[in-house]
């Protein structure tokens, strides 16, 4: 593997996590192919849903409005390349900070698979797996 794939795909990773806890929109979409498979099962139920990256900025914009600050942290990443694909699992911990001043955090893993683009790595899908919580949603 080329290690600059490796540190690329991270890249793409945390600017996932770090565009939406910044309400940059436009740069979150940026990080996303076309259609992607989010999976948020684990936390939500229902099933993964196949959204576009307009539908993926306008849904998470509506979710973390009710929340006056978030941060995604992600760590641990193990990283597969093969050839034009990726997979990056990666540890994670979410906090959330309300208005009435209250904190709901998460913890977990994230999986992604990627794909190489002209213009770098496009996350395809998102797996979330919560596997603890601390305070209210």
């Amino acid at each position: 593997m080329n290690p600059m794939d490796r540190f690329d795909v991270i890249d793409t990773c945390t600017r996932m996590a770090w565009h939406a806890d910044q309400r940059d929109w436009n740069e979150l979409a940026e990080v996303f192919a076309d259609k992607v498979t989010l999976d948020y099962t684990s936390l939500n139920g229902g099933e993964p849903a196949i959204l576009t990256p307009a539908q993926i900025t306008q849904g998470w914009r509506s979710a973390l409005s009710a929340y006056t600050a978030t941060q995604h942290l992600l760590g641990n990443h193990l990283v597969t390349v093969n050839g034009d694909t990726a997979t990056c699992t990666a540890s994670f911990q979410a906090t959330h900070h309300k208005p009435d001043d209250t904190l709901w955090t998460l913890g977990g893993t994230y999986r992604f698979t990627l794909t190489r683009a002209s213009d770098g790595w496009r996350i395809t899908a998102v797996v979330m797996t919560a596997s603890w919580s601390d305070g209210t949603r």
